[in-house]
């Protein structure tokens, strides 16, 4: 039997930021792993939460607290009952154990700060797909994690539906 895994996919609720929790749930986990959503607010998002955290990041949510709406709130989570549904289902299917993890800051600094911190085995991605003047401009969070990151990071591209 293989050694449990600890993934962490990073979500922020897009349409590709799902596609890259669908991909990982399909391809990657086995029994036993470990799911970190990791979520990055903006550096000015005002949550009750981020005074205590924001260097650090939140502590570990699991799955049965990130279900609870209020409680998600108090992070700027957005209650999703698509990623919800998706985070059951494998919870239950395959024994994964589900948790999440709130930053504050700009995702490229925040997303290579949480490979680090939860020593991840494994970082799933998802990419809007911009343009490349767009990408020059804005710049590519996921071309950056690739980049950088100390784990191996897919990096889950959307259809021209899923593009937000």
């Amino acid at each position: 039997m293989a050694k449990a895994r600890t993934v962490g996919i990073g979500m922020d609720y897009s349409a590709t930021s799902k596609a890259a929790l669908r991909w990982a749930v399909d391809n990657l986990i086995d029994g036993g792993d470990c799911i970190i959503l990791i979520h990055v607010e903006p550096p000015k998002a005002d949550h009750t939460r981020k005074q205590l955290f924001e260097d650090t990041g939140s502590p570990l949510i699991p799955l049965e607290e990130f279900k609870v709406i209020n409680f998600s709130k108090q992070y700027g989570l957005k209650n999703d009952p698509e990623v919800i549904d998706i985070l059951d289902k494998v919870s239950r299917s395959k024994g994964a154990k589900v948790l999440a993890k709130v930053y504050w800051g700009d995702p490229r600094d925040k997303l290579l700060d949480a490979v680090e911190q939860l020593k991840l085995d494994s970082f799933v991605v998802g990419s809007r797909g911009l343009g490349p003047i767009k990408r020059v401009l804005l710049g590519s969070v996921s071309n950056y994690v690739v980049t950088n990151a100390s784990c191996p990071v897919t990096v889950v591209k959307g259809t021209q539906q899923s593009k937000s």
